[in-house]
């Protein structure tokens, strides 16, 4: 029989383990408890772009090992198909796209468009290439599209995440520049055709907030969606180079005003499990009931695939 102490001893613990499974999300998200989804046996598979196409998910996704992209699709954005195809390898030969990664796609009437971020060097830049399936695709120029060429953009320029903005015949990106191991902060640019970039003259639009612990360091990586009157953005958020976590924020136009959700961070590692160090590069889907929002974790030198779920659309902003 249990002595008082005892019982009361096993109520502490269990709190504890409560509270620090809560502490891995807030504002609604949870965690999918099979996570990882994605990774593992092929290596670092990391910053992805989901797609919602055909009564399907599609996934391109980095895939370290083999300094390409490739896609694998799913029928509920938990459980996908393997191997991961490779849909776009590197380029020794143009001198900056000897590793590419880091992609997003864009769906119009006229086929796929996507961007990735091409690496050799010490550097990063931008690169084009449309598809009429989102598998075979079709470099759109031999050169970056978008390059480092400002101060605060350092060496680097990646993470492109693109908006086709119909009303202005426009595509809007925002994309991360800085240091090459981790971006220091997110900048904005628009195109008519996806080549040609005019960069927001009031860059970087979004920067670190050095009264957040969390993420006094850098924020990088960003994906924005529209919903309802808003820009949302989800993001990582450094606390110095090692650890990172998720947030969201929204603005009016998505540029100015950024408000921060009050719970961030939305997504926080777990002690001792796959996604133990940190947390980076979030892209979120809402399907008609819930957000889904994939990430990879890191646990040491290997990341993977995993997923948070919150029910409806309401992101929980004051």
């Amino acid at each position: 029989m249990k002595t008082l102490s005892q019982m009361l001893g096993w109520v502490l613990v269990s709190c504890c383990c409560a509270a620090a499974m809560a502490d891995e999300t807030s504002a609604g998200w949870k965690k999918f408890d099979g996570n990882p989804v994605m990774g593992g046996k092929y290596g670092t598979c990391f910053d992805i772009a989901v797609l919602r196409d055909g009564g399907k998910y599609r996934m391109w996704l980095s895939w370290r090992p083999k300094h390409s992209i490739a896609v694998v699709e799913s029928a509920d954005g938990i459980h996908w198909s393997e191997p991961p195809q490779i849909v776009l390898g590197p380029r020794a030969e143009t001198g900056w796209e000897s590793d590419i990664n880091r992609p997003v796609v864009v769906k119009r009437g006229d086929g796929y468009h996507l961007w990735y971020t091409g690496q050799a060097k010490g550097r990063s830049a931008i690169g084009y290439a449309t598809s009429a399936d989102g598998v075979t695709w079709k470099r759109m120029s031999d050169k970056p599209v978008l390059s480092a060429e400002k101060p605060w953009e350092k060496v680097a320029v990646m993470c492109p995440h693109v908006l086709w903005d119909e009303s202005a015949k426009q595509f809007r990106m925002w994309y991360s520049g800085g240091e090459q191991n981790e971006p220091n902060a997110i900048g904005c640019a628009t195109s008519p055709d996806g080549l040609a970039w005019t960069k927001h003259e009031a860059n970087p639009v979004f920067a670190p907030d050095p009264a957040s612990a969390w993420e006094k360091h850098k924020v990088t990586a960003c994906q924005v969606e529209k919903v309802g009157d808003w820009f949302v953005m989800f993001y990582i958020g450094f606390r110095d180079e090692p650890h990172a976590q998720i947030g969201i924020a929204r603005s009016r136009d998505g540029i100015t005003n950024w408000q921060r959700h009050p719970t961030n961070p939305i997504v926080r590692p777990g002690e001792n499990k796959w996604d133990h160090d940190a947390c980076y590069k979030p892209f979120a889907i809402f399907d008609g009931a819930k957000w889904l929002l994939w990430y990879n974790g890191r646990h040491g030198s290997l990341e993977q695939i995993g997923v948070v779920l919150h029910d409806g659309e309401d992101l929980g902003f004051q």
